[in-house]
Parts: structure tokens; sequence; C-alpha cells
């Protein structure tokens, strides 16, 4: 199973909302919003609560693609996110999210006992390539017991 059908059979918000998750690798996940008329805001585009999940189910993505090695002693964790909205979204997005911080460095934390913090940067475009917002989500990967 790929990270992005394991997230789909195990997320329900991304089957909800038809998620399409293109790539998953530990370098860069890509996840598209299909355009739907059930998730429009007031303006006919993707709702902005769409485009969060959109984007948070990218940086989860590629988590679960860099770190999934490590479930078994560590359980991963949205920490804090912050979202820009810059264009008018209209029709399909996509998000592209890489990780902020090298695997190995937040491996090694996990190693020495720590609780390592990483960020992951998501950006949400159009089909033309106008970028319509920037995400961060800061990661953790909580030591199991």
């Amino acid at each position: 199973m790929t990270v992005g059908e394991m997230l789909v059979a195990t997320v329900p918000m991304a089957r909800t909302l038809k998620l399409e998750f293109l790539e998953t690798t530990p370098e860069r996940a890509v996840v598209r919003l299909p355009d739907q008329a059930d998730y429009h805001n007031h303006v006919g585009g993707p709702h902005a609560g769409a485009m969060f999940t959109l984007a948070e189910s990218a940086s989860g993505a590629i988590v679960i693609a860099a770190f999934g090695d490590q479930m078994s002693r560590a359980v991963p964790l949205a920490v804090k996110a912050e979202i820009g909205y810059k264009k008018l979204a209209m029709g399909e997005v996509t998000a592209t999210a890489t990780l902020g911080r090298p695997i190995a460095d937040v491996v090694a934390e996990l190693d020495a006992g720590q609780r390592p913090e990483f960020p992951v940067a998501i950006e949400i475009t159009r089909a033309d390539g106008a970028v319509t917002g920037e995400m961060t989500v800061v990661w953790t990967l909580r030591p199991n017991g």
C-alpha cells in the first residue's frame, strides 16, 4: 500500500475531500484537491478550510514517507500550522510539501531520547501554476511509552 493509499484508507477527511496523492517520497509530497462544488467558498473557489486540509495532508504524507520506518517507536503529531492565502484559488489546487530538516538529524534526536520537531513547507498552486497559498506545519515525533 502506498502512503497515499494508506492516508485515504485511514484519514476520513482525505476521503471526504477526494484528495489525490500524486507523489509521496521522503523528499516531496504532491497532493491535489479536485474542483468540487460542495467545497467551494462564496466566490466559487475551494474553501479555505479545504485548502488547509489539502496542505496539512501533503505535510502528513511527506512525514509518513520520511519517517515511516520510525513508527514502531514514535508517533508523528502536528504541533502547529500557519497558512497564508496569497491569491484567489479557482478550480483544482495542488499542494507540494517539502521537508525542512534532514531526516538523519531528526532520527538522531529521536535516538538521543529527544522529541524532535521539524517544519514542513507547503506551496498551494492553481492549475495555471500561480501560488495561491503557503503553509508551514511543524511536526514532532513523540516517542512511544
